[in-house]
C-alpha cells in the first residue's frame, strides 16, 4: 500500500495467509518478516546501504529460500521510488551510506524457489519463472544514528 499525505509518500506491504496454507508457505511468510527485522538492525546512519541487503539475503538463505534480486527497497519522499535503491542482497555497487533523516523502505521479497522472475504480459504482475510462491514484507523507516523510526507501523 502506498499513501500520500501532504505531498510525502509512505509505502508498506504484508503477505497475509488466507485459506489452507502449507507449512512451507507459512514458513516463507515468517522468513520475510524475520528478514525485515534483521535488516532493520543495520539500518543506522553511517552503515552502507548494501548491509541491509546482506541481512535480508542471509536470513532467506538460512531458511533455504531465495530473494528476487530485481526487486527491493528504495528511498521515498515526494515520489514513490527515489535514490538510493535498497537491494535485498549485498550489492556492493550501491556505494552510498545511510544518513540521518533518510526515509527508505526495507522490503524483503522472498521466494520458495529459485528467485528468478519475469514481468507478465499485463506489464504489472511479476511472476517467478518456476512458479514458486513469494512472500513480501515492507515498511517505511526513517534512519537515525540509533534505532530507525518505523513510520508505517
Amino acid at each position: 500500500m502506498t499513501v500520500e499525505k501532504d505531498g510525502f509518500i509512505a509505502d508498506c506491504a504484508d503477505t497475509v495467509a488466507a485459506g489452507n496454507v502449507s507449512e512451507q508457505d507459512q514458513h516463507l511468510i515468517a522468513c520475510a518478516r524475520r528478514a525485515f527485522e534483521k535488516a532493520v538492525r543495520v539500518a543506522r546512519a553511517g552503515f552502507p546501504v548494501y548491509e541491509i541487503g546482506r541481512a535480508v539475503e542471509k536470513e532467506a538463505r538460512k531458511d533455504g529460500f531465495s530473494i528476487i534480486r530485481e526487486l527491493g527497497g528504495h528511498s521515498v519522499g515526494r515520489t514513490i521510488h527515489e535514490e538510493p535503491s535498497v537491494p535485498n542482497f549485498a550489492d556492493r555497487t550501491v556505494t552510498s551510506r545511510l544518513r540521518e533523516g533518510l526515509v527508505i523502505t526495507i522490503e524483503p521479497i522472498i521466494a520458495s524457489g529459485s528467485g528468478q522472475s519475469f514481468l507478465d504480459d499485463d506489464g504489472w504482475t511479476i511472476r517467478t519463472v518456476d512458479e514458486s510462491h513469494v512472500a513480501h514484507y515492507e515498511h517505511t523507516i526513517m534512519i537515525t544514528k540509533d534505532q530507525p523510526i518505523l513510520l508505517t507501523a
